[in-house]
């Protein structure tokens, strides 16, 4: 058991078909809004004059990049705080702080910052963007790729016909090196663990009714 959960090629064999392949900006057409969901950020860390990212920083990078290609006319982060107690901090301003830094204009963003859950989001956001006008066909949702097959089966499931834009991949392309066919890695014990927590949470979604 520690051989195969430790072994690099099958944890990234497993990650590699999880995960939700994206585009290349060349071919993806404009959207009017880029759907950005949190779960990047580090709470609790001081001096409070900045945004802490975890690994999933490309959620907010990718979402620029696409604004700034045109890609994407409004931004529209979704997401509060997941913690069971209240920590008064909210990710979706932690979003926005960082995307004003990056050069987004402050009228094109839309914050949601009260919802606990990828569900939760998905009711949300569909209500703001009924009230405001907006097609869901004409949205952008972007997440981490291990988290889009959860998320879009959310979205789909609040009635928002949405197109994927994963980023923070956590699989690397296929290789037959030795160190990664043989040698032991910490790493794919990692990705087991971040693979095996979404299982669950995708179950435990389709258990409560949520897609």
């Amino acid at each position: 058991m520690l051989f195969f959960f430790s072994n690099d090629f099958i944890a990234n064999e497993v990650m590699l078909a999880w995960e939700i392949k994206t585009k290349a900006y060349a071919d993806m057409k404009p959207h009017a809004v880029g759907i950005v969901l949190t779960g990047a950020t580090i709470p609790l860390l001081k001096p409070k004059d900045r945004v802490y990212f975890s690994h999933g920083a490309d959620r907010v990078i990718h979402a620029v990049q696409l604004y700034k290609l045109g890609l994407i006319k409004k931004v529209l982060i979704s997401g509060g705080n997941g913690r069971l107690t209240d920590i008064e901090e909210r990710e979706a301003i932690e979003f926005k702080n960082a995307m004003l830094v990056m050069g987004v204009p402050e009228q094109d963003i839309i914050t949601e910052s009260e919802t606990r859950n990828t569900y939760e989001s998905a009711v949300e956001v569909s209500k703001i963007l009924k009230g405001l006008g907006y097609k869901d066909t004409d949205c952008l949702l972007i997440t981490s790729a291990f988290h889009m097959r959860r998320s879009l089966a959310c979205y789909r499931k609040a009635g928002l016909d949405v197109e994927s834009f994963s980023t923070d991949f956590y699989a690397h392309p296929r290789n037959f090196y030795l160190t990664t066919l043989v040698i032991p890695n910490l790493d794919a014990i990692s990705l087991w663990q971040k693979v095996i927590r979404e299982w669950v949470g995708f179950a435990a979604y389709k258990v409560a009714g949520y897609i």
